[in-house]
């Protein structure tokens, strides 16, 4: 856990005085390694009888961590220390889930270790194969994710017990390794096609690329230029600090649930449109547009403000320049249109679309710029992935994220369970009316 950050007192207070009675109150300031620092305000009920209200906690660290960092004025994100660029240039996938669960990039034989451990664990126990036939077959798939993903307690009982050192890692792997066979099988399950069960030879991307396109009719050849794309859409969305899906798993977590529930609710909170269903929407608006000639009308739109259109995909809450997993996404975009050459109108205008906003000032002076959202989703229909398994590849990639914060939740000894408090506004006391005079 993170020693570093909980014992780092700048000795710096603020003062908290209340006007109304002239009591003031000391609050000790606490810094971290790098970022804003944090008031420190777990004394102000106590003394003040106060509680602070901030509204989606947009002000409020609930936690300490190591894990990752994000500075959203300088289009910053690292893990454990790493620009999010270099892992994704440098890294595969399954170094960034060692990183993220062990907080070091691994040694050759570590990394050997832990692709053996996640590969052996790819398989799901056969009679889940069963419970995706209690879903309706024109089910969403994250309905099923969710269902499958917290049904997986009732499966795998020598990995629940939370107090366990070795059995949260049994767990933690069991999550990352089983997480693309149950979203493969969900997408199969939804188009009636038979399920394909993972191969150990192929590296993690490859796998899931295979479990979702193969059928047992004909070989599936697998592009090593896709693979690699969606290893990166994977490396891209492992982790993003406490966003409202993490701080889901976490304050889950708190009360003690047993990891598969609370990663099930982590997909869950995913699923919203305003997180999850973002890559989504890009595609629904590409296909309002309509047309590359139609561009500059919307363009125009997207600047009114009286105007509803909003232009999905660009700009991000907390990045307020480049968001830098996009730059990435970007070249991959470019590669895998290149190696596809996929002639579709919605790619067209996606292409447009995104050199006219760049070279638009009113954008750039907003810091608008197309975010990873806008990119994947447009990778991922040129792969041939449904719009509906959009959200669910991003719960696939964000399982390690969720999984690493989970534990360092788990093992901090001054996490308690979350209980957030409330400003009520409500009636007061009121006398109890029967019903005859009512």
């Amino acid at each position: 856990m993170n020693d570093v950050a909980r014992d780092s007192s700048t000795n710096q207070t603020v003062t908290v005085t209340d006007n109304s009675t002239g009591k003031s109150v000391e609050l000790p300031i606490l810094g971290g390694t790098v970022g804003p620092r944090a008031i420190d305000v777990r004394r102000l009920y106590a003394e003040t009888g106060c509680f602070t209200y901030d509204p989606g906690f947009t002000s409020t660290a609930s936690c300490d961590s190591a894990i990752t960092y994000i500075d959203g004025e300088a289009g910053i994100l690292m893990h454990r220390g790493y620009m999010i660029e270099d892992l994704a240039e440098h890294s595969d996938f399954m170094d960034v889930c060692y990183l993220l669960l062990h907080g070091e990039l691994p040694k050759a034989e570590e990394k050997a270790g832990f692709e053996r451990s996640i590969t052996y664990h790819t398989m799901l126990h056969e009679q889940m194969n069963y419970f995706y036939r209690g879903f309706r077959r024109d089910s969403h798939p994250m309905a099923i994710m969710v269902g499958v993903v917290g049904a997986m307690s009732a499966f795998y009982h020598d990995s629940t017990d939370i107090s366990d050192p070795h059995q949260r890692m049994v767990a933690s792997h069991r999550l990352i390794a089983k997480m693309p066979t149950i979203a493969a099988m969900a997408y199969k399950f939804s188009i009636g096609q038979p399920f394909v069960y993972p191969r150990n030879d192929l590296n993690y991307a490859e796998n899931f690329l295979n479990m979702v396109f193969s059928v047992p009719c004909e070989e599936y050849k697998i592009s090593p230029v896709l693979a690699r794309a969606m290893d990166r859409i994977f490396i891209l969305h492992a982790d993003h600090e406490q966003n409202a899906s993490t701080s889901t798993v976490r304050i889950s977590g708190s009360s003690n649930a047993n990891p598969f529930a609370c990663i099930a609710a982590g997909i869950a909170s995913l699923w919203g449109p305003a997180h999850g269903g973002a890559n989504e929407a890009v595609l629904q608006m590409l296909q309002e547009i309509g047309s590359k000639d139609r561009i500059p009308e919307f363009i125009e739109r997207a600047k009114d403000r009286d105007d509803p259109f909003r232009l999905m995909g660009f700009g991000h809450r907390v990045y307020k320049n480049y968001d830098p997993r996009a730059k990435v996404m970007q070249k991959s975009c470019h590669e895998v249109l290149s190696e596809l050459g996929v002639q579709d109108p919605l790619l067209d205008i996606a292409m447009e679309l995104e050199r006219i906003a760049l070279e638009d000032e009113y954008f750039a002076e907003k810091k608008l710029f197309p975010n990873v959202d806008f990119y994947s989703g447009i990778i991922l229909k040129a792969m041939g992935f449904p719009t509906t398994m959009f959200t669910v590849l991003f719960a696939l990639a964000r399982t390690v994220g969720w999984v690493a914060q989970w534990r360092e939740m788990i093992e901090d000894p001054s996490q308690r369970i979350s209980r957030p408090r409330q400003l009520y506004n409500g009636h007061t006391e009121r006398k109890y009316v029967p019903l005859d005079q009512r």
